[in-house]
């Protein structure tokens, strides 16, 4: 008996984190909670940066577009899974589930060239102080958080309409809380060979790149710093990479981690936990790290909360 196709209006049935119905309660609490207090984080982020003159710099220009990034990455895929929690649906229209895909990719390519673009700010900060302000002038600081927007558009058009060509047949169930490009092709009942490319030449390109970029601006950073010759010198310029460094670290050891455990486990929806920690717990925490011994954006933020200009 040859699969029924349904390719004119597919729907998938997103199974979650986990099926079990006595934790569906847990999970809708937890997740709101995660998400309301990384909304809340990102938007405090973005309003200190804004109200604040002394914080009209390129560092605090790129975490303030980081910051609206994280909170475009869980409301990607949180609202809709605490929707279906609520609701005991587990279905996600094509229009919808290629929606997800989308704003998924983009937002995390865009944390992602972010992430390299606040590394070359650092490298520039640390290894050429006094030409700082001439080399990350405002037009160069607006071309290169362009340049990482339209890069990410046009990659994410790119992948979602290559999944416009899969065909799909009886099996629609997707292991996971939200619609995931490789779940997609591997519910494909199509020839999948041409998304497996150019998937593998994106991830390569669009997160090697970013990553050869860190890697190389923190070599440079270290030997700096290391050619400092006080204590205090060198403690004063590891300071200001801190957060930074500690919010590339928590990215891409997530990511890596969910990478490896997909390969080594079978269980799609032990992956789908482990992808929590990047889609949904890094975000969380990221404005927690940069206002943790941040006094310029926690003074910032107490003046917001007391109403002072």
């Amino acid at each position: 008996m040859e699969p029924k196709n349904n390719t004119l209006n597919p729907k998938f049935l997103l199974l979650g984190i986990s099926e079990d119905p006595t934790l569906q309660a847990f999970l809708f609490g937890l997740f709101l909670s995660m998400y309301l207090v990384t909304v809340l984080g990102n938007l405090l982020i973005i309003m200190a940066t804004i109200s604040n003159s002394h914080l009209h710099t390129p560092m605090y220009f790129f975490l303030s577009n980081l910051s609206f990034a994280d909170i475009g990455l869980t409301t990607t895929s949180i609202p809709k899974m605490l929707v279906n929690i609520q609701t005991h649906s587990k279905v996600i229209t094509y229009a919808g589930c290629l929606t997800q895909i989308y704003f998924f990719i983009l937002f995390c390519v865009l944390d992602n060239f972010l992430l390299a673009v606040m590394a070359y700010d650092r490298y520039v900060a640390i290894c050429h102080p006094l030409h700082y302000m001439v080399i990350m002038n405002h037009q160069l600081c607006g071309w290169l958080v362009l340049a990482c927007w339209v890069t990410t558009v046009l990659n994410s058009l790119l992948e979602t309409l290559m999944a416009f060509r899969l065909s799909f047949c009886t099996d629609l169930e997707i292991p996971h809380f939200m619609c995931e490009l490789n779940q997609l092709v591997q519910l494909s009942c199509s020839d999948t060979f041409p998304n497996v490319m150019v998937m593998y030449f994106a991830a390569v390109l669009l997160a090697g790149g970013p990553l050869a970029g860190i890697l190389y601006s923190y070599s440079k950073i270290v030997s700096s710093i290391r050619a400092i010759s006080s204590a205090q010198g060198k403690y004063k310029a590891f300071s200001t990479c801190v957060s930074h460094l500690s919010v590339v670290s928590l990215f891409y050891s997530t990511l890596l981690g969910v990478y490896l455990s997909s390969s080594i486990t079978q269980n799609s929806q032990s992956t789908a936990r482990a992808s929590v920690m990047y889609s949904v717990v890094t975000p969380m925490l990221n404005p927690f790290i940069y206002s943790l011994r941040n006094k310029d954006i926690t003074g910032a933020l107490r003046r917001i909360f007391q109403g002072k200009p």
